[in-house]
Protein backbone atom coordinates (compact mmCIF):
# COMPACT_ATOMS: atom_id res chain seq x y z
CA UNK A 1 0.00 0.00 0.00
CA UNK A 2 1.12 3.46 -0.87
CA UNK A 3 2.05 6.03 1.50
CA UNK A 4 -0.96 7.91 0.29
CA UNK A 5 -3.53 5.40 1.08
CA UNK A 6 -2.84 5.46 4.62
CA UNK A 7 -5.94 5.54 6.89
CA UNK A 8 -4.72 8.74 9.02
CA UNK A 9 -5.91 9.19 12.25
CA UNK A 10 -4.65 11.99 15.33
CA UNK A 11 -6.22 12.86 18.42
CA UNK A 12 -3.72 15.40 19.96
CA UNK A 13 -3.20 18.62 21.74
CA UNK A 14 -1.77 20.88 19.47
CA UNK A 15 0.43 23.49 20.23
CA UNK A 16 -0.20 27.63 18.72
CA UNK A 17 2.93 27.07 16.83
CA UNK A 18 2.75 23.78 15.00
CA UNK A 19 3.21 25.59 11.78
CA UNK A 20 4.30 29.09 11.47
CA UNK A 21 2.28 32.16 12.88
CA UNK A 22 -1.22 29.68 12.94
CA UNK A 23 -2.77 29.09 15.64
CA UNK A 24 -3.09 25.74 17.48
CA UNK A 25 -6.69 23.87 16.82
CA UNK A 26 -8.23 27.51 15.68
CA UNK A 27 -11.65 26.79 16.79
CA UNK A 28 -10.16 26.19 20.61
CA UNK A 29 -6.84 28.49 19.89
CA UNK A 30 -4.22 28.61 22.46
CA UNK A 31 -1.86 31.15 24.39
CA UNK A 32 1.37 31.59 21.93
CA UNK A 33 3.82 30.48 24.76
CA UNK A 34 3.07 26.99 23.93
CA UNK A 35 6.37 25.07 22.61
CA UNK A 36 5.79 23.73 19.12
CA UNK A 37 7.24 20.68 20.05
CA UNK A 38 5.87 16.99 19.63
CA UNK A 39 2.84 19.11 17.55
CA UNK A 40 0.82 18.13 14.51
CA UNK A 41 2.52 14.66 14.76
CA UNK A 42 1.92 12.70 11.60
CA UNK A 43 -0.66 9.62 12.03
CA UNK A 44 -0.70 7.72 8.76
CA UNK A 45 -1.87 4.59 10.87
CA UNK A 46 -5.59 4.00 11.74
CA UNK A 47 -4.91 2.53 15.32
CA UNK A 48 -7.27 -0.42 16.49
CA UNK A 49 -8.46 0.81 20.18
CA UNK A 50 -10.78 -1.21 22.36
CA UNK A 51 -12.92 1.19 24.47
CA UNK A 52 -10.61 1.89 26.88
CA UNK A 53 -11.53 4.75 28.43
CA UNK A 54 -12.57 2.59 31.80
CA UNK A 55 -9.37 0.74 31.69
CA UNK A 56 -7.63 3.91 32.18
CA UNK A 57 -9.78 5.68 34.34
CA UNK A 58 -7.10 5.92 37.07
CA UNK A 59 -4.64 7.54 34.57
CA UNK A 60 -7.26 9.95 33.40
CA UNK A 61 -8.31 10.71 36.78
CA UNK A 62 -6.17 14.02 37.39
CA UNK A 63 -7.02 14.68 33.40
CA UNK A 64 -9.39 17.99 33.04
CA UNK A 65 -12.97 16.87 32.18
CA UNK A 66 -12.37 19.15 28.97
CA UNK A 67 -10.11 16.87 27.44
CA UNK A 68 -11.20 13.37 28.51
CA UNK A 69 -14.49 14.47 26.69
CA UNK A 70 -12.36 14.30 23.47
CA UNK A 71 -13.25 10.25 24.20
CA UNK A 72 -16.54 10.44 24.32
CA UNK A 73 -16.73 13.00 21.04
CA UNK A 74 -15.40 9.62 19.38
CA UNK A 75 -18.75 8.44 19.84
CA UNK A 76 -20.85 11.81 18.98
CA UNK A 77 -22.10 12.78 15.43
CA UNK A 78 -19.48 14.48 13.21
CA UNK A 79 -18.75 16.37 10.27
CA UNK A 80 -17.84 14.25 6.76
CA UNK A 81 -15.70 16.85 5.27
CA UNK A 82 -14.60 16.25 1.50
CA UNK A 83 -11.63 18.05 0.27
CA UNK A 84 -10.33 18.60 -3.08
CA UNK A 85 -6.79 19.23 -4.48
CA UNK A 86 -4.13 18.91 -6.45
CA UNK A 87 -2.39 14.93 -6.28
CA UNK A 88 1.07 16.79 -5.29
CA UNK A 89 0.09 18.04 -2.43
CA UNK A 90 -2.60 16.15 -0.71
CA UNK A 91 0.16 14.15 1.45
CA UNK A 92 0.78 17.82 3.09
CA UNK A 93 -2.79 18.97 3.09
CA UNK A 94 -3.89 15.51 4.91
CA UNK A 95 -0.92 16.16 7.73
CA UNK A 96 -1.90 19.72 7.73
CA UNK A 97 -5.68 18.71 8.53
CA UNK A 98 -4.97 16.79 11.02
CA UNK A 99 -2.59 19.60 12.46
CA UNK A 100 -5.82 21.86 12.32
CA UNK A 101 -8.51 20.04 14.15
CA UNK A 102 -9.19 16.76 11.91
CA UNK A 103 -10.03 13.45 13.61
CA UNK A 104 -9.00 11.54 10.79
CA UNK A 105 -8.11 11.29 6.94
CA UNK A 106 -8.02 9.12 4.34
CA UNK A 107 -6.25 10.02 0.00
CA UNK A 108 -8.27 7.97 -2.08
CA UNK A 109 -6.04 6.43 -4.58
CA UNK A 110 -6.96 7.46 -8.15
CA UNK A 111 -8.22 4.69 -10.85
CA UNK A 112 -5.96 3.89 -13.34
CA UNK A 113 -7.73 5.51 -16.20
CA UNK A 114 -8.14 9.30 -14.15
CA UNK A 115 -5.51 11.42 -15.52
CA UNK A 116 -7.01 14.06 -13.96
CA UNK A 117 -4.63 16.21 -11.51
CA UNK A 118 -6.91 16.23 -8.69
CA UNK A 119 -7.43 14.00 -5.74
CA UNK A 120 -10.13 13.14 -2.98
CA UNK A 121 -9.28 13.62 0.80
CA UNK A 122 -12.34 12.49 3.32
CA UNK A 123 -11.91 13.90 6.61
CA UNK A 124 -13.84 13.20 9.86
CA UNK A 125 -14.44 16.40 12.46
CA UNK A 126 -16.02 17.09 15.50
CA UNK A 127 -19.36 18.49 15.48
CA UNK A 128 -18.29 21.63 16.80
CA UNK A 129 -15.19 22.21 14.82
CA UNK A 130 -14.78 25.19 12.41
CA UNK A 131 -13.73 23.34 9.09
CA UNK A 132 -13.69 26.30 7.25
CA UNK A 133 -10.94 27.85 9.56
CA UNK A 134 -8.97 24.76 9.51
CA UNK A 135 -8.77 23.92 6.30
CA UNK A 136 -7.64 27.89 5.69
CA UNK A 137 -5.14 27.83 7.98
CA UNK A 138 -4.42 23.94 6.77
CA UNK A 139 -3.89 25.27 3.20
CA UNK A 140 -2.17 28.20 4.21
CA UNK A 141 0.43 26.62 6.48
CA UNK A 142 1.55 24.28 3.29
CA UNK A 143 1.84 27.54 0.71
CA UNK A 144 -1.18 27.11 -0.86
CA UNK A 145 -2.33 30.25 -1.97
CA UNK A 146 -5.72 29.07 -2.46
CA UNK A 147 -8.08 27.15 0.10
CA UNK A 148 -8.97 23.90 -1.59
CA UNK A 149 -12.73 23.17 -2.78
CA UNK A 150 -14.56 20.85 0.02
CA UNK A 151 -18.03 19.66 0.89
CA UNK A 152 -19.03 19.54 4.35
CA UNK A 153 -21.64 16.71 5.66
CA UNK A 154 -23.04 15.92 9.44
CA UNK A 155 -22.47 12.46 9.84
CA UNK A 156 -24.74 9.80 12.32
CA UNK A 157 -23.84 9.34 15.75
CA UNK A 158 -20.97 6.36 15.77
CA UNK A 159 -18.58 4.89 17.64
CA UNK A 160 -15.13 5.55 15.86
CA UNK A 161 -12.80 3.63 18.29
CA UNK A 162 -15.17 0.54 17.96
CA UNK A 163 -14.59 0.97 14.21
CA UNK A 164 -10.79 1.56 14.51
CA UNK A 165 -10.62 -2.10 16.04
CA UNK A 166 -10.66 -3.59 13.12
CA UNK A 167 -7.73 -2.30 11.65
CA UNK A 168 -4.87 -2.79 14.05
CA UNK A 169 -2.86 -6.34 13.78
CA UNK A 170 0.61 -7.81 15.23
CA UNK A 171 3.27 -6.34 13.76
CA UNK A 172 6.64 -7.86 13.72
CA UNK A 173 9.61 -4.94 13.43
CA UNK A 174 11.86 -7.52 12.77
CA UNK A 175 12.78 -10.70 13.75
CA UNK A 176 12.11 -11.27 17.44
CA UNK A 177 10.50 -8.17 17.93
CA UNK A 178 6.69 -7.63 17.47
CA UNK A 179 4.23 -4.96 18.52
CA UNK A 180 0.60 -6.96 19.97
CA UNK A 181 -2.28 -5.46 20.52
CA UNK A 182 -3.83 -6.05 23.91
CA UNK A 183 -6.89 -7.92 22.38
CA UNK A 184 -4.65 -10.40 20.69
CA UNK A 185 -2.46 -13.29 21.40
CA UNK A 186 1.38 -12.58 20.57
CA UNK A 187 2.32 -14.85 17.36
CA UNK A 188 5.49 -15.69 19.03
CA UNK A 189 5.23 -15.65 22.79
CA UNK A 190 9.09 -16.20 23.20
CA UNK A 191 10.09 -13.08 21.10
CA UNK A 192 10.42 -9.46 22.55
CA UNK A 193 6.66 -8.56 22.65
CA UNK A 194 5.65 -5.22 23.08
CA UNK A 195 1.92 -5.33 24.23
CA UNK A 196 -0.09 -2.35 23.40
CA UNK A 197 -3.50 -0.39 22.79
CA UNK A 198 -2.63 2.78 21.72
CA UNK A 199 -6.22 4.61 22.74
CA UNK A 200 -6.48 8.08 21.17
CA UNK A 201 -2.66 8.05 20.65
CA UNK A 202 -0.63 8.08 17.98
CA UNK A 203 1.78 5.20 17.92
CA UNK A 204 0.76 1.72 16.86
CA UNK A 205 4.12 0.12 14.94
CA UNK A 206 2.64 0.13 11.87
CA UNK A 207 3.44 3.13 10.58
CA UNK A 208 7.48 3.11 8.49
CA UNK A 209 8.08 6.37 10.83
CA UNK A 210 7.35 4.45 13.89
CA UNK A 211 9.28 0.97 12.56
CA UNK A 212 12.63 3.17 11.80
CA UNK A 213 12.72 4.54 15.16
CA UNK A 214 11.63 0.62 16.79
CA UNK A 215 14.93 -0.69 14.43
CA UNK A 216 16.90 2.44 15.36
CA UNK A 217 16.47 1.42 19.29
CA UNK A 218 16.79 -1.94 18.60
CA UNK A 219 20.17 -1.36 16.92
CA UNK A 220 21.66 1.21 19.48
CA UNK A 221 20.55 0.09 22.82
CA UNK A 222 22.77 -2.37 24.52
CA UNK A 223 21.69 -1.84 28.08
CA UNK A 224 21.98 0.44 30.86
CA UNK A 225 20.97 4.23 28.75
CA UNK A 226 18.51 6.61 29.63
CA UNK A 227 16.81 7.16 27.26
CA UNK A 228 13.94 10.13 26.08
CA UNK A 229 10.89 10.23 23.82
CA UNK A 230 10.28 13.29 22.55
CA UNK A 231 6.67 13.56 22.02
CA UNK A 232 5.33 9.90 23.35
CA UNK A 233 2.51 9.65 22.24
CA UNK A 234 0.90 5.83 23.10
CA UNK A 235 4.75 5.21 24.23
CA UNK A 236 5.55 2.70 22.07
CA UNK A 237 8.70 3.98 21.77
CA UNK A 238 9.82 4.48 25.54
CA UNK A 239 8.25 0.91 25.72
CA UNK A 240 10.23 -0.66 23.49
CA UNK A 241 13.49 0.87 24.52
CA UNK A 242 12.99 -0.47 27.60
CA UNK A 243 12.17 -3.76 26.25
CA UNK A 244 15.78 -3.81 24.56
CA UNK A 245 17.56 -2.99 27.94
CA UNK A 246 17.27 0.70 28.50
CA UNK A 247 17.69 1.31 31.94
CA UNK A 248 15.32 4.10 32.51
CA UNK A 249 12.61 5.78 29.55
CA UNK A 250 11.12 9.10 30.02
CA UNK A 251 8.48 10.21 27.80
CA UNK A 252 6.90 13.93 27.48
CA UNK A 253 3.30 14.83 25.46
CA UNK A 254 1.31 17.91 25.55
CA UNK A 255 -1.37 15.73 25.15
CA UNK A 256 -3.17 14.51 28.45
CA UNK A 257 -4.88 11.64 26.28
CA UNK A 258 -1.68 10.70 25.00
CA UNK A 259 0.18 10.48 29.00
CA UNK A 260 -2.98 8.31 30.13
CA UNK A 261 -2.89 5.91 27.03
CA UNK A 262 1.51 5.84 27.36
CA UNK A 263 0.75 4.81 31.24
CA UNK A 264 -1.59 2.16 30.27
CA UNK A 265 0.36 0.87 27.67
CA UNK A 266 3.41 0.55 30.48
CA UNK A 267 1.39 -1.08 32.66
CA UNK A 268 0.41 -3.80 30.22
CA UNK A 269 4.19 -4.34 29.80
CA UNK A 270 4.33 -4.97 33.72
CA UNK A 271 6.80 -2.08 33.40
CA UNK A 272 6.26 0.35 36.44
CA UNK A 273 7.15 4.24 37.27
CA UNK A 274 10.68 2.80 38.68
CA UNK A 275 11.61 2.14 35.04
CA UNK A 276 9.11 5.09 32.54
CA UNK A 277 8.33 8.34 33.77
CA UNK A 278 5.52 9.66 31.58
CA UNK A 279 5.36 13.63 32.26
CA UNK A 280 2.29 16.10 30.76
CA UNK A 281 3.75 19.23 29.71
CA UNK A 282 0.71 21.41 30.72
CA UNK A 283 -0.11 24.82 28.78
CA UNK A 284 0.54 27.24 31.46
CA UNK A 285 4.30 25.90 32.25
CA UNK A 286 5.37 24.11 29.10
CA UNK A 287 7.35 26.88 28.29
CA UNK A 288 9.92 25.54 31.01
CA UNK A 289 10.43 22.74 29.13
CA UNK A 290 11.93 24.84 26.41
CA UNK A 291 14.81 26.01 29.13
CA UNK A 292 16.97 22.85 28.97
CA UNK A 293 17.62 23.20 32.97
CA UNK A 294 13.98 23.04 33.48
CA UNK A 295 11.50 20.13 34.27
CA UNK A 296 8.88 19.39 32.51
CA UNK A 297 5.75 19.20 35.19
CA UNK A 298 5.85 21.01 38.74
CA UNK A 299 4.66 17.82 40.10
CA UNK A 300 7.82 16.69 39.36
CA UNK A 301 10.20 14.86 42.46
CA UNK A 302 13.50 15.98 42.76
CA UNK A 303 14.71 12.64 40.75
CA UNK A 304 13.14 13.17 37.78
CA UNK A 305 13.85 17.00 37.86
CA UNK A 306 18.02 15.94 37.32
CA UNK A 307 16.65 13.72 34.81
CA UNK A 308 14.83 16.27 32.69
CA UNK A 309 17.65 18.50 32.44
CA UNK A 310 19.80 19.11 29.40
CA UNK A 311 22.63 16.13 28.31
CA UNK A 312 21.30 13.65 30.85
CA UNK A 313 20.09 11.43 27.76
CA UNK A 314 22.68 8.45 26.14
CA UNK A 315 19.53 8.34 23.09
CA UNK A 316 16.89 11.14 22.21
CA UNK A 317 14.34 10.38 19.77
CA UNK A 318 11.60 12.94 18.31
CA UNK A 319 8.89 11.26 15.69
CA UNK A 320 6.85 14.22 15.28
CA UNK A 321 6.36 16.23 11.84
CA UNK A 322 9.26 18.30 9.98
CA UNK A 323 8.46 22.00 11.36
CA UNK A 324 8.55 21.31 14.83
CA UNK A 325 11.75 19.04 14.11
CA UNK A 326 13.43 22.29 12.40
CA UNK A 327 11.23 24.67 15.10
CA UNK A 328 12.96 22.82 17.92
CA UNK A 329 16.34 21.64 16.47
CA UNK A 330 18.29 23.21 19.87
CA UNK A 331 15.58 22.21 22.73
CA UNK A 332 15.74 18.47 21.38
CA UNK A 333 19.62 17.93 20.82
CA UNK A 334 19.95 19.69 24.22
CA UNK A 335 18.38 16.60 26.57
CA UNK A 336 21.52 14.62 24.91
CA UNK A 337 24.86 13.90 26.18
CA UNK A 338 27.70 14.91 24.24
CA UNK A 339 28.18 11.61 22.28
CA UNK A 340 24.53 10.64 22.67
CA UNK A 341 22.49 9.63 19.57
CA UNK A 342 19.56 11.82 18.80
CA UNK A 343 17.22 10.55 16.17
CA UNK A 344 14.43 12.32 14.13
CA UNK A 345 11.70 10.90 12.36
CA UNK A 346 8.02 11.81 11.27
CA UNK A 347 9.60 13.20 7.83
CA UNK A 348 9.31 12.29 4.17
CA UNK A 349 12.13 11.08 2.20
CA UNK A 350 12.39 14.75 0.17
CA UNK A 351 12.68 16.39 3.99
CA UNK A 352 15.96 15.13 4.54
CA UNK A 353 18.12 17.76 3.12
CA UNK A 354 16.26 20.51 5.60
CA UNK A 355 16.63 18.07 8.89
CA UNK A 356 20.37 17.51 7.60
CA UNK A 357 21.07 20.97 7.12
CA UNK A 358 19.21 22.42 10.33
CA UNK A 359 20.92 19.65 12.64
CA UNK A 360 24.45 19.16 10.79
CA UNK A 361 25.74 22.27 13.46
CA UNK A 362 24.43 20.38 16.15
CA UNK A 363 25.38 15.93 14.99
CA UNK A 364 28.10 14.74 13.51
CA UNK A 365 28.00 10.74 11.57
CA UNK A 366 24.68 11.68 10.71
CA UNK A 367 23.08 8.51 8.67
CA UNK A 368 19.77 8.73 7.08
CA UNK A 369 17.62 4.91 6.49
CA UNK A 370 14.34 5.14 4.87
CA UNK A 371 11.08 2.94 4.36
CA UNK A 372 8.60 3.37 1.49
CA UNK A 373 8.35 7.46 1.24
CA UNK A 374 9.38 7.89 5.19
CA UNK A 375 12.99 9.15 6.66
CA UNK A 376 14.97 8.49 10.01
CA UNK A 377 17.69 10.61 10.46
CA UNK A 378 20.33 9.83 13.11
CA UNK A 379 23.87 11.47 14.40
CA UNK A 380 26.01 11.76 17.30
CA UNK A 381 25.77 14.64 19.04
CA UNK A 382 28.81 17.14 18.77
CA UNK A 383 31.24 17.39 22.02
CA UNK A 384 31.02 21.36 21.44
CA UNK A 385 28.43 21.90 18.93
CA UNK A 386 28.51 25.04 16.91
CA UNK A 387 25.57 27.97 18.38
CA UNK A 388 23.33 28.77 15.93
Amino acid sequence: MSSSNFIKHLVCALSSRCFHQLSHRVARPCPSSIPRFFTGRKARELPKPIPFAADISASLSSVPSSETSRIDSFASPYLSVNVRCHKDVADMLSEALLCFGASSTTIHEKDAGDTSNEICIDSIFPEDEDVSMCISHAADSIGLKQIPKYEVKLGDQYDWIKKTQESFNPVEVTEGLWIVPEWTTPPDVQATNIILNPGLAFGTGEHPTTKLCLLLLHRLIRGGELFLDYGTGSGILAIAALKCGAALSVGIDIDPVAIASARQNASLNDIGTDKVQLHLVPSKTSSRLMDPCGVAEEQSSDRNEVILKAEKYDVVVANILLNPLLDLSENIVSFAKPGAVVGLSGILREQVPSIMDRYSQFLEAISVTEMDDWACVCGIKKTNPATS
